[in-house]
């Protein structure tokens, strides 16, 4: 089955997170900038007019689309990579994906979600 990570960090930790993935071998995601607001509640910045509250903090949503054998690894890199351990380091969220299908080729599955070099390339060169 395939699954995606969805994953929300910190701005600062986007290019620590890209070298963790690709280390593993992740070489498909897509980064959007995001705004929102968790437990933290925002911040209080101060300016010449005063004190003020900035309640959704920008942020970057990481999507992945993997296979349940490489999830835990995708996990793993991101959880150690992003952490900084104050708030606001970000939350993940797995879904399931009923299909995926590659436009080009019109290959489906795990078939359409395999790039060359990536960690199913890696695993199958390790098995060899």
């Amino acid at each position: 089955m395939l699954r995606k990570i969805e994953a929300i960090i910190r701005e600062d930790k986007v290019n620590d997170v890209k070298a963790a993935l690709s280390e593993i071998g992740i070489v498909g995601l897509n980064m959007f900038e995001v705004r929102g607001q968790g437990r933290q509640g925002g911040i209080k910045l101060v300016g010449r007019a005063g004190t003020y509250q900035v309640n959704l903090l920008p942020k970057i949503q990481v999507n992945i689309v993997l296979s349940d054998r490489n999830l835990e690894a995708a996990i793993d890199a991101i959880l150690h990579s992003a952490h900084t351990g104050e708030p606001g380091d970000g939350l993940i969220f797995i879904y399931p994906v009923d299909e995926a299908i590659r436009v080009r080729t019109r290959e489906r599955g795990q078939d359409a979600m395999v790039y060359p070099g990536d960690i199913d390339a890696r695993k199958g060169k390790a098995k060899a």
